[in-house]
């Protein structure tokens, strides 16, 4: 049974699980077990073999050292708020027969406001029985949410559940406003007492009395802007007289100007002397 879905849309947007699918470490050629899961805390890693997974993966154990155990990981990249379905499959795996119990655990996460799932695996038949697709729904309490299994096997606990394909989604939630956003104002705080800073909140506060219609009100406060208008006249009285410099001259006479280096360059050149005459070379 696991715990009820919290309301709201289905989740949709990928979150990492790190090593969700128990492939490190690998398992050497002939064993059929590892120890210690990469990402992960507690436990070891059955083989491709061992685990008999329908797309061959390998999958981690909840039964290690002769005892049921822990496996915790953090969803890297989920933040507080957010709303988040894992999904798994698990297997009794071929250490238990008919004669056992189904392997039981819990999955749960950090928050007090989210109650642990309890999950039981398919019959244990002395080999590989897997369930694909178990979900576990909740709300993330904390950025980077830590999830747990843990074996509440108390029948032959040392042969716990296996799992793998651990995978999540998550449904984001909104961006709120930037923290210490206070902070950007420069008379924030104790700058509020510098003399700038009170000059601009007086300032502030003689506007807010003014109507928006009032310009004499509004002039005692901003004031006139006489050199700001005087800076305008002397900008447009400089474009003016930009405007009034003459700038039209006889294309002849600005030729002749022109022509005085390449004339010196080929005074000494004759016709007999090149292939193209000077005269053709230049409009001079």
């Amino acid at each position: 049974m696991a715990a009820p879905v919290p309301a709201g849309a289905e989740d949709t947007e990928p979150a990492v699980v790190v090593n969700g699918t128990f492939s490190s470490p690998t398992v050497p050629a002939g064993q059929d077990w590892a120890s210690g899961v990469e990402g992960w805390t507690g436990g070891g890693v059955a083989s491709t073999t061992r685990a008999a997974h329908p797309i061959a993966l390998q999958a981690a154990t909840l039964g290690w050292n002769g005892r049921g155990i822990s496996l915790t990981t953090r969803l890297r990249g989920v933040r507080t708020g957010a709303t988040v379905t894992l999904s798994w499959d698990d297997n009794p795996d071929s250490c238990v027969t008919s004669g056992n119990a189904k392997r039981a655990y819990s999955v749960s996460v950090t928050g007090g406001t989210n109650r642990p799932g309890s999950f039981t695996t398919n019959t244990p038949t002395g080999q590989a029985n897997w369930f694909l697709g178990r979900t576990y729904s909740f709300t993330a309490a904390e950025d980077a949410p830590q999830i747990t299994f843990t074996s509440t096997d108390t029948d032959k606990p040392s042969c716990g559940a296996l799992i793998t394909n651990v995978a999540a989604k998550q449904t984001a939630p909104p961006l709120g406003a930037p923290q210490g956003a206070a902070s950007s104002d420069p008379c924030a705080g104790e700058a509020a007492g510098n003399p700038q800073c009170k000059d601009v909140a007086d300032d502030k506060a003689q506007i807010s009395k003014c109507p928006p219609t009032d310009r004499e009100c509004l002039a005692g406060v901003a004031g006139k802007g006489e050199k700001e208008n005087a800076g305008i006249d002397k900008e447009t009285q400089a474009v003016e007289a930009f405007g009034q410099v003459p700038r039209d001259q006889d294309p002849n006479t600005a030729a002749a100007d022109l022509c005085a280096l390449p004339n010196a360059l080929t005074a000494g050149v004759g016709p007999g002397d090149t292939v193209i005459p000077p005269s053709d070379w230049w409009f001079c």
